[in-house]
C-alpha cells in the first residue's frame, strides 16, 4: 500500500488551483471587507480563510493581486 502524497491528509480537501483562487477573489474581498465592518482585528483577520486565500494569490501573482494587509488597509481607510 502506497503513502498519501505529502502534506495531504485524507478526507481534507484539495487546495484550490490558482485559476479556482482566481475566480473567486471578489468574494474574498468582500468577506474581507465584511469583516473589516464588523469591526474584527487584524490579528482575528489574519486568522480567516479569505486572508489565506488572497495572501495565497499575492505570493503567487505579486504583480496582479496585493498583499492582503495592503487590501485591508484600503478597506479600513475607505470604510472610515
Amino acid at each position: 500500500m502506497s503513502d498519501p502524497p505529502a502534506g495531504s491528509r485524507p478526507g481534507a480537501p484539495a487546495a484550490p488551483t490558482i485559476g479556482e483562487l482566481e475566480a473567486k477573489y471578489s468574494l474574498y474581498c468582500k468577506a474581507m471587507r465584511l469583516l473589516i465592518k464588523e469591526g474584527r482585528t487584524i490579528e482575528a483577520i489574519r486568522r480567516t480563510v479569505c486572508w489565506s486565500r488572497l495572501e495565497q494569490l499575492h505570493l503567487c501573482l505579486p504583480s496582479r493581486y496585493k498583499s492582503p494587509d495592503y487590501l485591508c488597509a484600503v478597506l479600513r481607510r475607505d470604510q472610515a
